[in-house]
């Protein structure tokens, strides 16, 4: 099926690749320079699956939250000392449901994903940025793995983990198993939000489904032997034993969490 594919990429080193790529499977696909340009387009609801790859100064502003265009553009936080970020992030919230097929939506995905880690952001570069990452996916265990397998890269290139030495990949693939199956419980049209700030520091991700939530405090205690063959609970132990920070909102469908690098980003300098 043909899909309406929108990039955008301010350095053009992802966008014509991608779309010579896309094009020649049988998708429309359309490339604008900047942010400015996706803001003038006005809603979006005609694309499948918009990315955008930018770098963007706290100067820039963010999108108005009238424009129609929010949803599938980047809305970066910035924090104090850093003036510019490197988004990424892919939106397929408006991929079209009445024919969806699992493979198409998972092909597009990783074909996105590997060209973005072999060709655009070499390690020398990156270990100077802080690298804001955004996905939007409908509720589908695949495209969490490989959003997860990229995610992993992305913490290893910056030098957050060593990916032999880190229990990382368990806590995030919990994370978002937990937003599939348990938050939006494998409903196709329900969203999960994914978000990770990566810098030689630390990374951060935030994980959002569009279930009714929970109560953390409600899980029966794993450690306790009377629970002692019972899985419910294990999970999120797990994640509080892997990450340095945790934490719900009060709706219990979001999830933060913080992993802290193993050594100081100026260790080996």
């Amino acid at each position: 099926m043909q899909r309406r594919i929108l990039i955008i990429d301010d350095h053009d080193d992802l966008a014509s690749a991608l779309g010579e790529v896309f094009s020649h499977v049988g998708h429309d696909v359309r490339i604008l320079p900047n942010r400015e340009e996706a803001i003038q387009l006005g809603p979006l609801e005609t694309f499948d699956i918009v990315i955008s790859d930018l770098d963007v100064s706290s100067a820039a502003g963010s999108a108005p939250a009238d424009c129609g265009v929010a949803r599938c553009l980047p809305n970066p936080t910035f924090v104090e000392g850093i003036d510019r970020l490197k988004i990424f992030k892919l939106c397929a919230a408006l991929f079209r449901q009445e024919e969806f097929v699992e493979e198409e939506l998972q092909q597009i995905v990783a074909t996105v994903l590997d060209y973005k880690i072999r060709f655009v952001d070499k390690e020398d570069e990156v270990q100077k940025l802080v690298e804001h990452i955004e996905f939007e996916l409908p509720s589908v265990i695949s495209l969490m793995h490989i959003v997860l397998e990229y995610l992993m890269k992305r913490v290893e290139k910056l030098g957050v983990v060593k990916p032999e030495r880190s229990n990382l990949f368990v806590a995030l693939d919990e994370a978002f198993v937990n937003a599939v199956k348990h938050g939006n419980k494998f409903d196709t049209t329900k969203i999960v939000r994914i978000a990770a700030e990566i810098s030689p520091a630390e990374a951060k991700f935030t994980v959002e489904d569009e279930g009714d939530g929970f109560d953390v405090n409600s899980i029966p205690d794993p450690l306790d032997p009377q629970n002692l063959f019972k899985t419910s609970g294990r999970g999120v132990l797990f994640i509080y034993n892997i990450m340095d920070e945790v934490k719900y909102n009060d709706r219990g469908n979001r999830l933060t969490m913080v992993k802290k690098a193993a050594e100081p980003p100026d260790a080996t300098t």
